[in-house]
């Protein structure tokens, strides 16, 4: 089994931040969800706010994959790796 190159990305403080502050919202729409369901509150309740995160989470994804296009990959396309290309439809195929 071959071992997978490690890739990095950089991202600034104030990317760093945003992406922490939607994660830490959306943990703690989790932890909140999991009170609910310690306190036998009704499926409805519970499903709506699983809705909610659902829809943090693609939100957060769009936000990170947005990045992705403009930074990671048009450095990449720039210097001629057109594999990049790829990688991009792969990615598409996972959202689908």
């Amino acid at each position: 089994m071959e071992k997978q190159k490690i890739r990095y990305t950089y991202r600034d403080s104030s990317e760093k931040k945003t992406i922490n502050n939607r994660l830490n919202r959306i943990e703690g729409q989790i932890k909140g969800i999991k009170k609910m369901i310690e306190e036998d509150r009704y499926c409805d309740d519970i499903l709506i706010q699983l809705s909610a995160v659902d829809k943090s989470i693609k939100s957060l994804a769009n936000h990170i994959l947005e990045n992705h296009m403009y930074n990671c990959v048009t450095n990449e396309f720039e210097k001629g790796n057109l594999e990049i290309i790829d990688e991009v439809v792969n990615l598409f195929r996972r959202f689908q």
